[in-house]
């Protein structure tokens, strides 16, 4: 061996061995992700707070999909039962510019009997972080410090991290019966919610 390929060899060793360091701390980084997701999942706070904040998903020509209904049935729960004042109703439109997520939560939750001043409609948020962002806003303006977050199982690990990140305390209820029955539905909704939390993560860094 010639003297600088015996040079050369020690520094590739050198570098094999950071990559690979390298690469087991973003392994267990992403398992550390994997496993706040799951904790968080299987949390119900019920706790007096300002606000209950309900995180919207799907609407159709003004009707809230069955599983954004069944957030906001459960945040009428938490309501009917004293744990907060306030609804907050988050997101904006999507295909249909007439209704909005956030919209559509607050008509619904007006129906079931919750009164006009008790709801906040949040209707621009493109996403859960813009949502978050938002409510942040709305929060302050209303001198409201800490809210309910009600949104599915696995989504609530995120929300919590967005909130906080907006000096908001939180506490989550995430609906019942909103984790996936199948263990391939349950392990790609927390792969991708880990992937979303850390994308954000590098968005803000």
């Amino acid at each position: 061996m010639s003297e600088a390929a015996s040079q050369r060899s020690p520094a590739r060793h050198r570098l094999h061995w950071l990559w690979g360091v390298a690469a087991a701390a973003a392994v267990i980084y992403f398992a550390s992700i994997c496993l706040g997701i799951e904790r968080e999942a299987s949390r119900q706070e019920i706790h007096s707070a300002d606000a209950i904040v309900v995180f919207g998903a799907a609407e159709y020509v003004g009707h809230p999909s069955p599983v954004y209904r069944a957030r906001l049935d459960h945040a009428f729960d938490l309501f009917q039962r004293g744990v907060a004042p306030v609804v907050i109703t988050t997101g904006g439109a999507a295909a249909d510019p007439s209704f909005s997520e956030g919209g559509v939560g607050h008509d619904y939750l007006m129906h079931r009997g919750i009164p006009d001043s008790a709801l906040i409609a949040e209707t621009q948020g493109s996403d859960t972080a813009q949502s978050a962002e938002r409510i942040a806003v709305i929060m302050r303006a209303n001198h409201m410090r800490s809210c309910v977050a009600v949104s599915d199982a696995y989504h609530v690990f995120r929300i919590l991290k967005l909130l906080e990140h907006q000096g908001v305390q939180v506490y989550v209820s995430p609906r019942p019966d909103s984790r996936p029955h199948a263990l391939w539905q349950r392990a790609e909704a927390v792969l991708r919610e880990a992937s979303s939390y850390i994308l954000w993560r590098v968005h803000i860094a």
